[in-house]
């Protein structure tokens, strides 16, 4: 079976000697079963852990869930048979009720054992792990694919020239480089990282949706992840009956992906209240569907400091809620879609708000990481690096060393005071 590589797979190796529990959270059919797997094979195959030290139970299995809950210390002492180190890869782990003090009791009782664990709540495993798993376990968050994972899987040799580019932002970002290289000659394979760049953004990056044969199998599978999502996390954990509204509730908050959050309005909508709204959209980030960014401030009286903005991790998943599968050059919403690529592409390193004045001056992200630097999607044919107002305002303001405009195809750069733009494609982010 050829599995799509996975970035955590070697984040989760560099931890699996020590003793901790490591705790693989993400949003359903992410991956995280498949990584499950990965790891064996690799355990296997690398470390040469026998098969028979390597255990994988789910609890989505009642009788494996039933054993573990009734006597923890029984159920995993039944596979233990020498003192050999045993790997326990336990899957959906949220459904164990009382998880944290179950898993605390196997934990303190077996020395010769490592426990890796995934659940597709952050919710359930955050409220049953927290308070008894205090320095027992490392969380991991495993999303769906990134740019780089789905061209990896596409045209290996297209995601080798794309990772070069993105290295280049990324370190500049971080802080780790203090110079950033604009590219001076044609960028002769950005034609083809554009069409990868609207079927990514079009279909999103959950693993059998990238793997799917077709787009019109993908569309099927993004409406079954939906249904299941509903079916699973939603009636069963949060314990949410009126579906229907809440489906309502997840079509209204795609159609105003990438803008401002108004609580009052979405409830208006759907037909609810203040603070059931508040609840849901709770409910979603917790399951992994949304993310909310606040806005960035310094200045009390002119800038905003409560209103948020609202992205999917996926935008395949956004796209299947309204039921629009159009290329990027067809559609309306393609910046606000860009505009979520990018966050995605960075939020999982960066501390990522957005900045905007009671003037309704805005600048579409500030990215934090020691530094400030302010980043505009502007997913358009630039023919000269102009940035726009509202960018020089927030240069005037806080003087960055850095920014970024995120443009369709155009590299270039400018300076502005004490500060220096760079123009670059947003396929890059």
């Amino acid at each position: 079976m050829k599995y799509i590589n996975r970035l955590l797979l070697d984040e989760i190796k560099k931890w699996i000697k020590r003793k901790e529990i490591l705790a693989i959270k993400g949003p359903r059919q992410s991956g995280k079963t498949t990584l499950l797997k990965m790891l064996s094979e690799w355990l296997k195959s690398e470390v040469k852990v026998d098969t028979r030290h390597l255990i994988y139970i789910t609890f989505e299995d009642r009788d494996q869930l039933d054993g573990f809950y009734q006597n923890p210390a029984d159920f995993i002492g039944h596979y233990i048979s020498d003192n050999e180190r045993y790997y326990f890869l336990i899957d959906e782990a949220q459904y164990c009720r009382e998880l944290g003090q179950k898993l605390k009791l196997v934990y303190d009782l077996f020395e010769n054992i490592k426990l890796v664990i995934t659940g597709s709540s952050s919710l359930e495993l955050k409220n049953q792990t927290g308070k008894f798993l205090v320095g027992r376990i490392f969380e991991f968050e495993l999303f769906p694919l990134n740019f780089y994972e789905f061209l990896a899987y596409k045209d290996s040799g297209l995601a080798r020239y794309y990772k070069a580019q993105k290295d280049n932002l990324d370190s500049a970002l971080s802080g780790r480089s203090n110079s950033f290289m604009i590219k001076k000659d044609k960028d002769v394979l950005l034609k083809g990282l554009l069409n990868y760049l609207n079927e990514f953004i079009k279909f999103g990056g959950f693993p059998a949706v990238v793997a799917a044969e077709n787009d019109e199998a993908r569309v099927t599978i993004l409406k079954n992840l939906i249904n299941t999502y509903l079916d699973k996390d939603i009636v069963y954990f949060l314990r949410i009956n009126d579906t229907i509204k809440f489906r309502k509730f997840m079509t209204a908050i795609a159609a105003s992906n990438g803008g401002m959050l108004k609580l009052d309005r979405l409830a208006g909508e759907i037909g609810s209240y203040f603070k059931e709204t508040s609840g849901l959209l709770d409910d979603l980030e917790q399951t992994y569907i949304i993310r909310r960014i606040s806005p960035y401030h310094r200045n009390l009286v002119t800038e905003l400091k409560k209103e948020q903005k609202i992205y999917f991790t996926d935008t395949g998943l956004r796209n299947a809620l309204i039921m629009n599968f159009s290329n990027l050059d067809q559609r309306p919403d393609a910046g606000a879609l860009v505009e979520n690529f990018v966050l995605d592409e960075l939020y999982p390193n960066l501390r990522m708000h957005f900045w905007r004045t009671t003037a309704k001056t805005e600048v579409d992200f500030i990215a934090e990481s020691g530094t400030l630097v302010p980043i505009e999607v502007k997913f358009q044919h630039l023919s000269a690096a102009v940035g726009s107002r509202s960018l020089y305002s927030f240069l005037d303001e806080y003087s960055p060393k850095v920014c970024f405009v995120l443009t369709k195809d155009f590299w270039g750069e400018r300076s502005f005071k004490n500060s220096k733009i760079f123009f670059m494609p947003a396929v890059y982010a």
